[in-house]
């Protein structure tokens, strides 16, 4: 009898755990799946760096964003020193340059430029 009633226990708590475990379980109760969420954007510095040059260069065959040599350039300019490195990022849906310099004096400075209009938007 003991067997029996272990067995039956067993059973009832296995079916209950297969049954929140399915798809069905997983849906709303409206039947709807729940919104996906947008993909953000790949990091400039991050895992995601190649997927990110490759929209830059296209951005920039399409002629929407600056050439990344023309950024880097006009912050030589302005800001004696050398790139350390650099990437394109979004604010928001806004595509930016971040470029990472080190200047004459050994200061590090990351600037963002806007990539579009070629802009410094900021120099931290």
């Amino acid at each position: 009898m003991h067997r029996t009633f272990f067995a039956t226990v067993g059973a009832l708590i296995a079916a209950s755990l297969v049954a929140t475990t399915t798809p069905a379980a997983a849906q709303p109760a409206n039947g709807k799946p729940p919104p996906t969420q947008p993909q953000p954007h790949p990091n400039s510095l991050g895992a995601d760096w190649r997927l990110q040059q490759d929209e830059a260069r296209q951005g920039v065959r399409n002629h929407q964003l600056m050439p990344l040599g023309h950024v880097i350039e006009q912050v030589r300019t302005r800001h004696p020193g050398r790139q350390l490195d650099a990437g394109l990022e979004y604010q928001g849906e806004r595509p930016i340059y971040r470029v990472r310099w080190m200047t004459r004096d050994g200061r590090r400075v990351d600037y963002l430029i806007d990539a579009v209009t070629g802009a410094i938007l900021s120099g931290n």
